[in-house]
């Protein structure tokens, strides 16, 4: 009896993971055709130079930029911000977020503030907090923080309602007490999705670093820009950008290996 030969795999397959070479030639891939295009673009002269340089230009302008401007100063302190910002908004975020998550009387304390403030732009603060807090510091780490917060609450209290409540009615029954069902039985269950969300919303703080950094600064990437734009040198603010995304993208990665090593029986689920 003859079996049926294996059916050959698809390029789209619903659900099926790629192998790693197959996700290294996609992404080196992708990124070869933007620049591809970009570099025909401008050097074909579809675009105007002045305001689309070619990526040649822009990579020779990020080098001079590191060698001989300082920039890595710019991005020291623009990643000190948004480091800061950050971890003060999920030392809020997070233990908040559990509690409205686990006990509804705390969510229908919470939940109508938190809900209030998720929808107000955070650059609208930005005159507010410079009355209060000067032209420091102070404004800049508040609308990082302001940016995120209220979005990161929101994601915590969603993913700990997914908790089994199989898990919740099993520990109280066996004795546990409020301290030990929420420190030992929800807070772990959840903590890979908090994670996960932690990292989504690092994203947006990083998209808030140039608003930030615009008003009343001298130093940071997105003053670099600002001084920049004075001047039309759009080669510089494409550098601006490429270095932000390539923070971005480091720091993406650097959360997805360590919910790797966090939780490494996650991965073999998978």
């Amino acid at each position: 009896m003859r079996h049926p030969s294996p059916r050959k795999p698809r390029f789209l397959e619903v659900r099926r993971p790629v192998s790693r070479r197959q996700a290294v030639l996609s992404a080196i891939a992708i990124w070869v055709l933007f620049f591809g295009i970009w570099l025909i673009a401008s050097e074909s002269g579809m675009v105007n130079p002045l305001l689309v340089p070619s990526p040649v230009q822009v990579f020779e302008t990020t080098w001079n930029l590191f060698v001989d401007r300082g920039f890595i100063g710019d991005i020291g302190i623009s990643v000190w911000r948004v480091v800061l910002a950050f971890a003060m908004a999920s030392a809020l975020s997070v233990p908040l977020g559990v509690m409205m998550g686990t006990f509804p009387a705390i969510e229908a304390i919470f939940a109508p503030f938190v809900s209030a403030w998720r929808y107000l732009p955070a650059p609208s603060f930005i005159p507010i907090l410079l009355m209060w807090f000067g032209t420091g510091e102070a404004p800049k780490l508040a609308l990082l923080f302001l940016g995120v917060v209220f979005f990161l609450i929101t994601l915590v209290m969603d993913h700990t309602k997914t908790v089994r409540k199989e898990l919740i009615e099993t520990a109280l029954t066996l004795g546990a007490n409020r301290k030990v069902t929420v420190l030992d039985v929800v807070l772990p269950a959840v903590l890979p999705e908090i994670v996960t969300a932690m990292r989504q919303m690092l994203a947006m703080t990083w998209t808030y670093l140039v608003i930030a950094e615009i008003v009343a600064s001298t130093t940071g990437i997105g003053a670099m820009m600002m001084r920049a734009r004075r001047f039309l040198k759009t080669d510089e603010i494409l550098s601006g950008i490429i270095v932000i995304g390539a923070l971005g993208l480091l720091f993406d990665l650097l959360f997805k290996a360590a919910h790797r090593w966090l939780f490494p029986y996650l991965q073999e689920k998978r």
